[in-house]
């Protein structure tokens, strides 16, 4: 046997025992005739002891060994003299009688400490020994925690794991695909699944029922903290049920979740925020609702009545009251306005206006209002004494909603009101169907083009498309859009009239999405579907800000695995095999 025990498993109770351990040397500390060897593995540490004076062999043995040395020992464990209450086997050490070395370790470039030094390019370059550290350990403890906590959640409400493909075939609506080439197929290509969308329907036809998967899923889109190129969905999708449906099982799930891997009770009914009034409020689909700070619009109040003409020829206006910030500096409200002119945020100024002790007024529109239009104006806000407003407008408003929003985040962060304890999960339903893209010129799917219109609104689908609500929810946690669903289109009609109005031709409707159009033929039961981001939920439960650390292998913000060298070129002969010429320009 390589090892009785772990490195995290002996304790006082156990002290006179002959144990055999195996793990990596943390660190080794010489004092006088004797050596100390932290041993470390998975489960734990456990200090080592050498005496010189019981041998000096083994000592001198112990005294070469480096940082990460992987090392086997057999002793007897022994209530420790000076006890350490800082890790579970703080009270006993191991008097070392045999010492193997099973693998040496050149100094490794960070050290393998929950406070490392190693940066994030060098610990992802180095990422097998990243995984070494215990924080990043305890992330991937929690993520196979979660996973099965789902697995066995949704196995005992009848859900059964089916296995879609990877290889399948690209489709145009969604984020860019990742495309593979077929050797046996020139010129033709599969797609890696942006989900498993289409094909979770198929089984809702094919009378599955309820189905769940641990699905991984592939988009060519801009990285960010929340985004990696592969990542992980729980994919559901139930038969015969209405949106309520949906809702009730996977607050439920979430509750689960909360409780056994954080002990935190969420409340017995989740709030659900329709997509309106989410904009309107918080200027985002995913409001953290951790902090209030609530949008005030305030157009009809500033607008045409003061001769600011910013104001007066806007389309939207609206402000936040920061409450106790009338003491900030003329120096922070200017980093403010750098802020929110970034071209992240693209806003191009910012009006404030403060509530002093005494209960004056100043703003930086003050010589275009009356006195009573302020006065107005923080009556409006809720502004009280040592409160800051702060205003934006613009000719778009969901667009300038969306820059508020940026800078209602910015000031909780500056006041400390994220916090990463606290835990506000809602449903945001009513959706709009569609939305314009400027990129595409034409409305696009605002989730997919399987989601449900709004029964109520299927009249307004011929002449106001864009009016269209749709049945789709999304689950925020947190300021995070954790996960989303819909209820589908079963009807083959009504199909084809979404892909009508998103601009497909019958021709390459059929083309594209001709299997499903089919299978609709035989008489498709109402479904409905929702799929969580894995990664996503980890990360808030691990209080972390990048889904990054929750993922064993992970790729860097510009999608390369620099572990891995990936992406990398092909050796010629792949691709003649596969008929792909490659042009590479290379600048001198």
């Amino acid at each position: 046997m390589y090892r009785t025990n772990s490195c995290g498993e002996l304790r006082l109770k156990d002290a006179g025992k002959e144990v055999t351990l195996a793990g990596w040397v943390q660190r080794v500390r010489k004092m006088g005739g004797m050596t100390f060897v932290d041993l470390r593995d998975r489960y734990g540490i456990t200090q080592l002891v050498f005496n010189e004076s019981s041998s000096k062999e083994l000592t001198e043995k112990a005294n070469k060994l480096g940082r990460e040395f992987c090392i086997q020992i057999v002793g007897e464990v022994s209530e420790r003299q000076s006890k350490n209450n800082n890790i579970p086997t703080g009270e006993i050490e191991i008097l070392v009688s045999t010492l193997n070395i099973l693998s040496e370790s050149v100094t490794p470039p960070f050290t393998i400490e929950d406070n490392t030094d190693g940066g994030d390019d060098l610990r992802m370059k180095y990422r097998y020994l990243d995984l070494r550290r215990n924080p990043v350990r305890k992330n991937l403890e929690l993520r196979h925690k979660m996973t099965i906590l789902i697995r066995n959640f949704l196995d005992n409400l009848q859900f059964i794991e089916v296995e879609t493909p990877l290889l399948i075939g690209s489709t145009p609506e969604g984020a860019r695909d990742f495309v593979v080439p077929s050797r046996m197929n020139p010129g033709q290509f599969y797609a890696l699944p942006q989900s498993p969308q289409t094909l979770k329907q198929l089984l809702m036809v094919s009378g599955f029922d309820r189905y769940f998967q641990i699905a991984k899923c592939f988009r060519d889109e801009d990285l960010r903290a929340d985004r990696q190129p592969e990542f992980t969905q729980i994919d559901c999708e139930m038969s015969f049920v209405d949106q309520e449906d949906v809702l009730e099982v996977f607050e439920s799930m979430t509750r689960h979740l909360f409780k056994e891997v954080l002990n935190v009770e969420l409340p017995a009914k989740l709030r659900q925020m329709t997509w309106h009034e989410a904009m309107s409020k918080y200027g985002s689909d995913k409001p953290d609702l951790r902090f209030g700070m609530e949008f005030v619009e305030l157009h009809d109040l500033l607008k045409g009545t003061g001769e600011f003409s910013i104001f007066n020829s806007a389309e939207y206006i609206g402000g936040i009251c920061a409450t106790g910030c009338s003491s900030y500096s003329r120096k922070q409200i200017n980093e403010l306005t750098d802020f929110v002119k970034r071209p992240q945020v693209g806003a191009s100024g910012l009006i404030w206006l403060k509530v002093e002790e005494d209960g004056s007024i100043k703003s930086s529109i003050d010589k275009f209002y009356s006195a009573e239009i302020l006065e107005q104006l923080c009556e409006r806000m809720n502004a009280k004494k040592g409160d800051l407003v702060l205003i934006m407008c613009g000719e778009k408003p969901n667009k300038t909603r969306t820059q508020l929003c940026a800078l209602r985040l910015e000031m909780a962060e500056r006041l400390g009101l994220r916090d990463k304890n606290k835990y506000e999960c809602l449903w945001i339903v009513d959706f709009p169907l569609f939305e314009w893209s400027d990129e595409e010129q034409r409305l696009m799917a605002t989730h997919h083009p399987f989601t449900l219109p709004n029964p109520d609104d299927i009249p307004l689908l011929d002449k106001h498309p864009e009016q269209v609500r749709a049945k789709a929810y999304d689950f925020v946690c947190n300021g995070i859009e954790v996960g989303g669903g819909s209820m589908r289109i079963h009807d083959g009609a009504l199909q084809e009239k979404m892909f009508q109005i998103l601009g497909f031709s019958k021709e390459e409707a059929l083309a594209q999405f001709g299997f499903l159009i089919n299978a609709f033929k035989y008489g498709a039961p109402p479904h409905a579907g929702i799929a969580f981001g894995l990664d996503r939920f980890v990360s808030i439960f691990a209080q972390l800000d990048s889904i990054r650390d929750c993922i064993a292998f992970p790729k860097n913000n510009s999608g390369r695995d620099v572990m891995l060298d990936a992406p990398s070129a092909l050796a010629d002969k792949q691709l003649t095999e596969l008929q792909i010429k490659v042009d590479v320009h290379q600048e001198n």
